[in-house]
């Protein structure tokens, strides 16, 4: 919590309560693209207290009508996802419609218990919680990294060795070549679509 000495009012991550860099913020929100994906990739540590600082531009990217808040979840391969808003809230709506089906109760357990809903501090430091910290054996270092509508947070030993491994070809379960080639094979697949639409 941060306490404005000029407009006497407490900041909870809600930027139309904070007096400097709001305009900043609402103007990075507007202007934003409507196809707006995160990307990139950078290194953190966390701190003593189990916290890291989001990069500014991934910040810029998770506020929503004025307000900078966001959840963390387990996500695939053994990280962290960071997803904002209105996207965790798409996510829940279609996961409610299918909440009594028997298979998917201990996924529903696992994803909703660990689901964390938070935002930064002042200088763009997130909490990170124990459970989630546990969970995929965050200990020092990490990387944060941008993918589509989410940011990913992975233990830096396990990213750099995946990296590595489908970079170098060693990953039996991934052909970078094969895989790259079928993803962009994709975006003929859409072009396709939309001609026969029309």
């Amino acid at each position: 919590m941060i306490f404005n000495e000029k407009s006497g009012k407490k900041w909870r991550g809600d930027l139309r309560n904070w007096g400097f860099g709001v305009k900043l913020w609402q103007y990075v929100e507007n202007s934003r693209m409507s196809k707006f994906f995160f990307s990139g990739s950078s290194y953190a540590k966390l701190d003593g207290k189990s916290r890291f600082v989001l990069p500014q531009q991934m910040r810029f990217g998770l506020v929503e009508n004025g307000v900078l808040e966001f959840t963390i979840a387990l996500s695939l391969g053994g990280c962290l996802a960071i997803y904002r808003r209105s996207d965790i809230e798409k996510i829940i709506e279609k996961f409610q419609a299918k909440q009594h089906l028997a298979k998917y109760q201990k996924f529903f357990t696992l994803f909703f218990s660990t689901l964390h809903q938070t935002t930064c501090d002042s200088v763009g430091r997130v909490l990170l919680p124990p459970i989630l910290k546990k969970a995929v054996d965050i200990q020092g270092e990490l990387v944060i990294a941008g993918v589509l509508n989410k940011i990913e947070i992975w233990p830096k030993e396990r990213y750099d060795s995946h990296l590595k491994s489908a970079m170098e070809g060693r990953d039996a379960d991934f052909d970078l070549a094969k895989m790259t080639e079928e993803a962009f094979a994709l975006l003929g697949d859409e072009e396709c679509e939309h001609a026969t639409e029309e």
